[in-house]
This record gives structure tokens, C-alpha cells and sequence, in this order.
């Protein structure tokens, strides 16, 4: 059965927006649990402009479920991990001056940079992944450093325009997912997916995991967070039976 991971960064968007202490990711994250999130996703981003430190610390002790730390490959990033332990760690790029992740990781380019992170990682009993792009090269160096999960992103099949460009896109991400698991590598998803798009991603063969913030705490402004996540868990798994409309 697929899984969501539900991204509560942008409720803690909103309390940096005032310095203030609520509202407060973690309740956020707890009521996700009851709406049928499998694991909860946060980025502690080099500028900690949303999640912070205790976040993350705070998470790990309350959610029954799992976290999923997206972070930079950075030092700094690792050691913090390390110290931590959360379940997963998804390694993503990062820019100060993005409004929010702007495409993969260069797992070619960061090859020697990857090949000592993810076993460290991986030494310490966390489940690594890499965020990338779904070509094939990228998959390929993602299984060579040994990395047992690939999050493909799924961003230019979300902005396409046109359906046609959606349908390329669609393929392009189909095609990798895949490749991956003919290597062994087990395949999530996700970036700017929301109900209306969310089934084609959802229904690929093999997909194990889609991570979802933004359009589910949009969602949540309207009808609370629990009914937000339910109504994304049943669109899913509507689409992976085969049974959406």
C-alpha cells in the first residue's frame, strides 16, 4: 500500500512569520498521524527560516509513526543527524535565496561528496535517500554510493502547463522509478503534488512513498489537518486501486 509523508513546514512558515510559538508543527504533525500520515517530513533548512533545532528534537520524542529529516549535505547537517537519528533522511540541495527547493540533487556532480555521507548515515541506523531528478544517470550514481532510496522530484510534472508536457513528464518519472527498482532502489516521490495531480504519481507501479507539505497545510486552513490528510491518503490509494474517479 502506498505511503504519505506529510510535510509540516509550512505550518512552522506561519509562526516564523511572528516569531511567535504557535502554531506548532508538532501538534500539526500528531493531528497528520490521526488523519492516516505515515511519517512526517520536516526541512531543517542552513537558514532555519521554518523548522528549527527543537523541532526536530521535539518530533522524534512525540510522533509514533517516523520522521523523515531533509537536510543539506553539509557537516554541519550530518553531524546533526547523526546526533539525532531520525528514521530517514531525504539529502536534498539547497539555496538561501529559493523560495523553496528548486530541482534535485546532483548526485553525479556530488558523487565523492555522497560516497562518504550516505554510508555515515547508513552507519548510524538511518534510512538515506536522495532527492533527484528522474533521469537515469542520477539513479545510477544514487545506487552506486549505495544509497537504498531515491525520492524522484516530481516538480516539472506539477508545473507542466500543458498536458501534453504533463504526460511527458509523467513518462520521464515512470521511466525512472523503473530503472531504480531494477537496481535494487526503493522509489518515492514527491514536490509540488496536490489532490488534483496527485493520482498519476500515485498509481505508478512500485512507488512506495509520496512526501506532500504544502497543498495538504493549504488543505488543512480549510478543514483541519486530520481531514486534510485523509482526504489525500484516499485519493491515493484510490489511484493505486485503481479506483479513482
Amino acid at each position: 500500500m502506498i505511503k504519505l509523508g506529510v510535510n509540516v513546514d509550512h505550518v512552522a512558515t506561519v509562526r516564523q512569520a511572528r516569531g511567535s510559538r504557535y502554531p506548532d508543527p508538532v501538534v500539526l504533525a500528531v493531528l497528520a498521524e490521526q488523519g492516516g500520515a505515515d511519517g512526517i517530513t520536516v526541512h531543517l533548512r542552513e537558514d532555519r527560516r521554518h523548522i528549527q533545532e527543537r523541532d526536530v528534537r521535539v518530533l522524534l520524542e512525540t510522533v509514533t509513526t517516523k520522521v523523515n529529516l531533509e537536510m543539506a549535505v553539509t557537516p554541519a547537517m550530518v553531524d546533526f543527524a547523526i546526533a539525532q537519528r531520525p528514521a530517514d533522511c531525504c539529502l536534498v540541495p539547497e539555496k538561501r535565496a529559493e523560495l523553496t527547493t528548486e530541482g534535485g540533487l546532483d548526485a553525479v556532480g556530488l558523487r565523492e561528496r555522497l560516497a562518504e555521507v550516505v554510508p555515515r548515515l547508513t552507519a548510524a541506523g538511518i534510512q538515506v535517500s536522495l532527492f533527484i531528478d528522474p533521469e537515469l544517470p542520477q539513479i545510477e550514481v544514487a545506487a552506486a554510493v549505495g544509497a537504498p532510496v531515491v525520492e524522484l522530484h516530481t516538480g516539472r510534472y506539477a508545473s507542466a502547463d500543458h498536458p501534453a508536457a504533463r504526460t511527458d513528464e509523467l513518462l520521464k518519472i515512470t521511466r525512472a522509478a523503473d530503472h531504480a527498482r531494477s537496481l535494487g532502489v526503493t522509489v518515492n516521490a514527491g514536490h509540488g503534488l496536490h489532490y488534483r495531480n496527485v493520482a498519476p504519481i500515485a498509481a505508478i507501479a512500485g512507488m512506495q512513498e509520496l512526501n506532500i507539505g504544502h497543498a495538504i497545510v493549504a488543505r488543512a486552513l480549510e478543514v483541519g489537518m486530520v481531514q486534510a490528510v485523509a482526504e489525500m491518503v484516499q485519493r491515493m490509494r484510490a489511484a493505486r486501486s485503481g479506483t479513482a474517479g
